[in-house]
């Protein structure tokens, strides 16, 4: 039976408009599920929108629209951003929709009658913007905006009861919690006692939400309805043979979300007799400069501006190549012209433009035969036969950015290859001495098309085309000699740094 691989990236707050930070997770959702599917892995990919809660209802109201109609006419915004970042996502689910509201009931009824959730007065400190209730702790922090003491009665969940067991599953499975310094975080959380999470809002305040369905008078916190998309869309309570093929899986998260997925979500499957995610990653923040990128500051990039500047998979590339999976990244505009220029106009793109003009100048633009290796040859072999599997390994490891460079060394091998064996001379002496070579050369374009045809679909596609291998694999010597090279324009043209005007004298 082949790998299953099932992706999720949060669901993103239907009010906010998409920015870099959204269009990184969900790029890296596909880089990851396009690279298991080339492995061979049945994979599963999931994103989708967030579309209750009190700033949902707030706003459509300030518009003069029912939240449904005002969350309509959002949506787009997403689905329209992905189509152009070409994501190729299985499922995009609403929590709006029925079946993902259905599911929501059943659990809290299913909860309920487990016991886990119960009725009681509470006040507390509560922060409007972040739409839950905060500890004394979190207040002081200065994180947290429009804080008031509230007063109400709520139904609860027994988060508390699984502290114990939640600890002792996260030390006992290393890779559960990514990287190792959010895990010791979550440790370091959990040291205190945990609390139990109010899971409801009472219609009086709030109408736009699922309804409780033991209790009329009361929707469901966001957060709780938001969680269970992840099984939800993949057929829990609904299709069981569904369900049991694709869970558990993998959570791509921001590192701002990192306790409500380890520790609300977590406890929330632990009530419901359901294994645990295999792994919830936590990436870091785009930065602009040293700052975090936010509305407030003014220095939100807009995927779309780079895109139709500079094209969507020169995008996907510098935001996979560039973040290491964990840490923090910082976006110039000069880091993105240095990078572009230096491995997909410099190193691939200049590979391509290379080997293809030696063929169409010396063997009448025809694949030439591979001939039989010499040693600089089965240097060049020896790192092409086993980049599948290191990739493989880093893909796995979710070392996105170091998988990227193991691909770029291979073509920096080619370029140096070709420097010292020159088949621009050779072909002067022996034709066929210079055909083995660029063959050699083109194999290895080829092998590293396949491999970054995950991060740049689009462009790494023109060059399987332009080589005659749609479709071709990880094994080297799938290159069949004797395809006719078509004409085709650069593929990466330089990005000139627009020079900053002279000063008037």
């Amino acid at each position: 039976m082949a790998e299953k691989f099932y992706v999720t990236t949060p669901i993103y707050y239907v009010n906010d408009a998409p920015h870099i930070g959204h269009a990184y997770t969900t790029i890296l959702a596909d880089v990851l599920s396009r690279f298991h599917r080339a492995l061979g892995h049945d994979t599963f990919f999931l994103t989708g929108l967030d579309e209750h809660g009190q700033k949902v209802q707030q706003a459509a109201e300030k518009r003069g629209l029912s939240p449904q109609a005002h969350c309509d006419d959002l949506a787009p915004r997403f689905t329209d951003l992905w189509k152009t970042l070409g994501i190729s996502n299985d499922d995009f689910i609403r929590t709006t929709q029925d079946r993902h509201k259905r599911i929501v009931q059943q659990i809290l009824q299913k909860v309920y009658d487990k016991g886990d959730i119960y009725q009681k007065e509470y006040e507390g400190l509560y922060s409007v913007a972040e739409e839950r209730f905060i500890t004394e702790k979190e207040a002081e922090s200065g994180q947290f905006r429009e804080v008031r003491v509230l007063k109400e009665k709520n139904y609860f969940f027994k988060m508390g009861q699984y502290q114990e067991r939640l600890v002792r599953y996260i030390e006992e499975h290393p890779g559960f919690i990514r990287p190792e310094h959010r895990k010791n975080e979550m440790l370091g959380f959990l040291r205190q006692p945990l609390g139990d999470l109010c899971i409801s809002r009472p219609k009086s305040r709030l109408s736009w939400g699922i309804e409780i369905p033991f209790d009329r008078d009361y929707v469901t916190y966001v957060w709780f309805d938001a969680l269970i998309n992840y099984i939800s869309a993949i057929g829990y309570l609904s299709e069981e043979k569904k369900f049991a093929r694709w869970w558990p899986g993998v959570h791509l998260i921001g590192k701002d979300i990192l306790t409500t997925h380890c520790i609300y979500w977590t406890t929330m499957l632990f009530s419901l007799d359901l294994p645990l995610p295999d792994t919830i990653f936590a990436h870091g923040w785009w930065l602009m400069g040293e700052s975090k990128m936010s509305k407030s500051l003014g220095n939100v990039v807009r995927p779309l501006d780079l895109i139709q500047k500079h094209g969507v998979d020169a995008v996907r590339y510098y935001l996979m190549s560039e973040m290491v999976l964990g840490a923090d990244a910082s976006f110039t505009p000069e880091n993105f012209i240095k990078r572009y220029n230096s491995d997909l106009a410099n190193d691939f793109g200049n590979l391509l433009n290379r080997v293809s003009g030696l063929i169409t100048k010396n063997h009448g633009g025809i694949i030439p035969e591979a001939g039989t290796p010499t040693p600089a040859e089965e240097e060049i072999i020896s790192i092409g036969r086993t980049l599948g599997e290191r990739v493989n390994a880093l893909v796995h490891d979710f070392k996105v950015d170091s998988a990227i460079n193991e691909v770029l060394n291979l073509v920096r091998a080619v370029n140096k290859y070709m420097e010292v064996q020159a088949p621009w001379k050779l072909a002067k002496t022996d034709l066929a001495a210079a055909g083995r070579v660029l063959y050699c050369a083109s194999e290895a374009l080829r092998l590293s098309a396949v491999l970054l045809k995950a991060v740049m679909p689009e462009k790494a596609g023109v060059v399987l085309g332009i080589l005659g291998a749609e479709g071709s694999g990880l094994t080297w010597g799938e290159l069949r000699s004797g395809v006719a090279l078509p004409s085709f324009p650069p593929l990466f043209p330089r990005i000139e740094a627009e020079k900053p005007p002279s000063p008037r004298g």
